[in-house]
């Protein structure tokens, strides 16, 4: 199982793999010093967003896990098989 979260800023969902502690401390900093810019790094590539965060900004985390699902299979369920669909 993977743990993915979430990072939902000012009604926008952005979705980060572990360890974000780094990044909540560069967001407090950022709403303490009065507003700044905080990159925020994608979930699998690229070169992320960069966001203002400002006191008085809606920010919420959350945290979920996501479990490995199996790939799709070619072969029909034997239910299926039953009614030959």
């Amino acid at each position: 199982m993977a743990i993915v979260n979430r990072l939902t800023v000012d009604g926008r969902d952005y979705f980060l793999p572990d360890p974000v502690s780094e990044l909540k401390t560069k967001i407090l900093e950022a709403i303490k010093a009065g507003g700044g810019y905080v990159n925020i790094p994608p979930l699998r590539g690229g070169p992320g967003v960069d966001i203002l965060f400002s006191p008085g900004m809606p920010v919420t985390w959350s945290q979920f896990e996501v479990g490995d699902t199996p790939a799709p299979s070619d072969e029909q369920s034997e239910d299926l098989a039953d009614y030959g669909l």
